[in-house]
């Protein structure tokens, strides 16, 4: 099993980076949250968990062991694939799903896209005690970046993101029509501010 890749990358997206290791290249499926802390390039190191199937060999990254392991718990429940546990922690931080699941916050995780309520309460029932302590204050999600219109491609390019990650177009659109967008805001900031409102 390989559990850490540690090369140059040579490309990154919102859902997947390729590593370069001695000139293979290796794809890892990422959540946000790592996305958000990766350099443009340079030499970076990822946990990783290996994912085996009948048909392929998924490999998943994350920049701290503590997103790896509640990953690992979370493929663990019934019904709950590599693909909605990387959408999850993309919507939530480590600590505050710790937090909700110890606290049996419902509403916090139902509101997580592809959670319904009876998946909230089963996450809670069965990693109440697995997910370990919880260390620091929850994070409140704030306000959309402000000032300035966005340009339509950037536009495009946030709505065709937010899809990807299991928003609706229709949604995804209106949440940006109500954000002002700087004409100078990069991709990764302004989809971070949809997620952002799209979370509250």
């Amino acid at each position: 099993m390989i559990a850490l890749v540690r090369g140059s990358l040579a490309y990154k997206s919102i859902d997947h980076v390729i590593i370069d290791v001695g000139g293979v290249g290796y794809r890892l499926f990422i959540p946000l949250s790592t996305f958000y802390s990766l350099p443009e390039a340079g030499e970076i190191s990822l946990f990783t968990h290996t994912h085996v199937r009948e048909d392929s060999l998924l490999l998943y990254g994350f920049l701290s062991l503590e997103e790896k392991n509640l990953f690992v718990i979370l493929i663990g429940i019934s019904g709950i694939g590599p693909k909605l546990a990387v959408n999850i922690l993309s919507h939530i931080p480590a600590g505050d799903l710790k937090r909700a699941i110890a606290t049996g916050d419902i509403k916090r995780l139902s509101g997580l896209p592809g959670i319904g309520k009876k998946t909230a309460e089963r996450l809670v029932l069965e990693l109440k005690d697995k997910v370990g302590p919880v260390e620091g204050p929850a994070t409140t999600p704030g306000s959309s970046p402000a000032a300035g219109t966005a340009a339509g491609d950037l536009i495009g390019d946030v709505i065709s993101a937010l899809v990807n990650l299991g928003y609706k177009e229709n949604q995804a659109r209106k949440v940006l029509e109500n954000m002002e967008l700087a004409p100078e805001l990069s991709m990764e900031e302004a989809l971070k501010g949809a997620l952002k409102v799209l979370i509250r």
